[in-house]
């Protein structure tokens, strides 16, 4: 039998071998490629939002794992969520949202749920995902959103004890008010890792994991 394929489609070369990783850990015997295309995020972060020509190359690049043979696709930025729905309607393979799996656990957890992101273009499509999930399972739940603004930048300057430091003073203000955080971003969950089992007090949710097990469960 031959051995499936899960593509990747990723808008940063950073999270490559974290999903490198995460496959050798959940997704035994199946083999895998990556797409990315860094201007894509950029593109987003310029314009403060997803603009139809850039959600048309998020498509395409879709489409190009698809024919490469991808039996799975799966898209690891947030910010593009919208496109990647769209994509998924024009293919014939499933296309996953990085973010979704862990939008669907968060909502059985609690109906406060804090979503927490470093940039604003990832924050608005996060809580958007999580408001729809509870939508689509019958649950009414309430969304305190919370922006690290400056952390990103001090991120993409090379400082990232400062993005560190920033992201977890936001998380310990987040789970005061809330039962559950879903992070935005990948690149924060290295920052919880950095907290004490005494910190977190909330279960808090990052999406690579999370979606990696339920591609296993699901599809491999």
């Amino acid at each position: 039998m031959k051995a499936k394929t899960l593509g990747f489609v990723h808008t940063s070369a950073t999270l490559v071998p974290l999903f490198q990783q995460l496959t050798s850990e959940h997704l035994s015997g199946v083999e895998t490629f990556n797409i990315v295309d860094d201007s894509l995020i950029k593109d987003v972060i310029k314009k403060g939002k997803l603009m139809p020509n850039t959600a048309a190359r998020v498509v395409n690049h879709v489409k190009a794992a698809e024919e490469a043979g991808a039996d799975v696709i799966l898209v690891t930025c947030s910010s593009i969520g919208v496109a990647i729905e769209t994509a998924a309607t024009l293919s014939s393979v499933p296309v996953i949202r990085v973010d979704q799996a862990m939008a669907d656990e968060a909502v059985q957890i609690s109906d406060k749920i804090g979503v927490i992101a470093t940039l604003p273009t990832t924050l608005e499509p996060t809580s958007d995902l999580v408001r729809r999930r509870a939508l689509a399972a019958g649950k009414n739940v309430n969304i305190v959103s919370k922006l690290c603004d400056g952390a990103f930048e001090a991120l993409m300057s090379g400082d990232a004890a400062k993005h560190d430091e920033m992201v977890a003073k936001a998380l310990k203000e987040l789970m005061q008010e809330v039962g559950v955080i879903v992070l935005a971003q990948a690149s924060m969950a290295r920052v919880v890792d950095g907290l004490t089992d005494a910190e977190k007090v909330v279960p808090i949710l990052a999406s690579p994991a999370i979606a990696m097990k339920k591609l296993a469960e699901i599809y491999f």
